[in-house]
């Protein structure tokens, strides 16, 4: 069952109360997020997606504003939200403020490129955060591996479909 939940414009994340049904609501936005995003990947090859109109954009102002940035290495958590990392972020962030939708909305990223989703793998980030990061790797074929492993698997569902239509029993 999919359920879709809208979030109202005049939304103010800072101030909000916490209740536990928002959470839910916020944390089931970001797993659909997550999902949509690696079924993407397992049909398309990561160095031929485009995320948004802006790709080029957030890429060079990426590379611009965190040039130590290697799309290859794994994210060092603890630095990216420590004080001087989250007022970097969140200077990069504000650049898209009324040019990306969602822009700061929680978002599942993971840690490596060379790890699926998982829990230990998986850092809770503003979806500005996961463009960048995201932009970066499919540019640089970090995900290609994702399509190229559900490829395989296709293939070999395709040869177990036909082989199987083939045999007879005796």
């Amino acid at each position: 069952m999919s359920v879709t939940t809208q979030v109202p414009k005049d939304f103010d994340a800072e101030n909000a109360d916490n209740f536990e049904d928002i959470e839910k609501q916020f944390a089931v936005k970001a797993v659909q997020q997550m999902a949509t995003y690696w079924a993407i990947l397992e049909k398309v090859p990561g160095s031929k997606l485009r995320l948004t109109k802006m790709d080029d954009d957030i890429f060079e102002h990426l590379k611009r504003d965190f040039p130590e940035f290697d799309p290859a290495e794994p994210i060092n958590e603890d630095e990216m939200k420590s004080k001087t990392g989250k007022e970097r972020w969140r200077t990069f962030m504000m650049a898209y403020d009324k040019k990306i939708d969602d822009y700061n909305f929680g978002t599942l990223l993971r840690a490596s490129p060379k790890t699926e989703y998982g829990e230990k793998e998986t850092i809770f980030v503003p979806r500005m955060q996961f463009y960048a990061v995201e932009i970066a790797r499919n540019r640089a074929g970090l995900n290609d591996w994702i399509y190229e492993e559900a490829e395989k698997e296709r293939q070999k569902a395709k040869g177990n479909t036909q082989g199987s239509s083939s045999s007879s029993s005796a």
